[in-house]
């Protein structure tokens, strides 16, 4: 049986978007509405905490060093000192970034939601390593999760509104995702699919906000692991260790009575049976 061990206290209000870093071999994540970016570090299990901007969605790994992310309205890079913020995509305040990852080719994307979660409202933008923006899909609500599968070929992701999670087709040559296909419908009483990554055999695990569990389904949508943790909102996975072994689960604790005494907003580790691989990183 596979169980949710507890890593860290409750460090994050609402914590997200979960990366490995192999550089520095820490594992990464948001608590997003204070723009904190958090590392943990397996050997000694020490936090520590960078602030970054009022609001940071998403980051991940530069192929040159540093880290990519999105911020409230845009994105930046981060190096070790230093915050560079690129020119804001947009400037009504009531529509933030939230979740996102990078392709095989090395562009790193990031989707949008209104705060409101108004039907939509939110887009999918697209950063290339030259620093160009384009926006790669329209009339989202809650973009999520999104992973490509190790040969690069399919991406999964989600729209939480819709509760299902969706594939493309990829294009290696062109870059453009094409043929979307709803790949697994997830019951509304069992919990909003959140953020999400892919193991070595295609098979897709997910966060499932509201439903105190992690989900694993078969390359072709069949269900075949259902992990529980003591919490409400677990909010997105990753892979991360030196082998790729360790399922990080990040959560949160928006939205929580203040009389909740789970560890909401803590990080978890999963040992599942089949292990991950590295997660595409930023060109720029």
């Amino acid at each position: 049986m596979v169980v949710a061990e507890q890593v860290t206290p409750a460090v994050a209000g609402h914590g997200e978007g979960p990366v490995w870093c192999p550089a520095d071999q820490r594992l990464r994540w948001v608590d997003m509405l204070v723009g904190d970016v958090l590392a943990l570090d397996p050997a000694t299990g020490a936090v520590s905490r960078r602030h970054v901007a009022p609001v940071v969605a998403a980051l991940r790994p530069r192929s040159g060093g540093g880290l990519v992310a999105a911020v409230e309205r845009g994105f930046a890079l981060l190096g070790d000192d230093s915050v560079e913020l690129l020119p804001e995509l947009w400037s009504d305040p009531s529509v933030r970034m939230n979740d996102g990852g990078c392709d095989p080719l090395g562009r790193f994307y990031c989707g949008s939601m209104a705060y409101d979660a108004a039907p939509g409202r939110a887009a999918l933008h697209r950063l290339s390593p030259s620093g160009a923006v384009e926006t790669v899909l329209t009339g989202l609500t809650v973009s999520n999760g999104l992973a490509w599968t190790r040969d690069g070929r399919t991406a999964w992701y989600v729209d939480s509104a819709t509760h299902r999670m969706d594939a493309f087709a990829f294009d290696l040559a062109t870059g453009e995702l094409h043929d979307r296909r709803p790949m697994v419908a997830v019951p509304p009483d069992a919990g909003t699919p959140d953020g999400l990554c892919l193991d070595v055999e295609g098979g897709v695990w997910v966060a499932l906000w509201d439903g105190g569990v992690v989900h694993r389904y078969a390359p072709d949508g069949g269900l075949t692991a259902v992990v529980e943790l003591p919490v409400r909102r677990p909010t997105a996975c990753a892979f991360g260790g030196p082998d790729h072994a360790d399922l990080y689960v990040t959560t949160s604790r928006q939205g929580l009575p203040t009389d909740d005494r789970s560890p909401a907003g803590a990080l978890f580790r999963i040992r599942p049976e089949v292990p991950g691989f590295p997660e595409y990183t930023f060109a720029g």
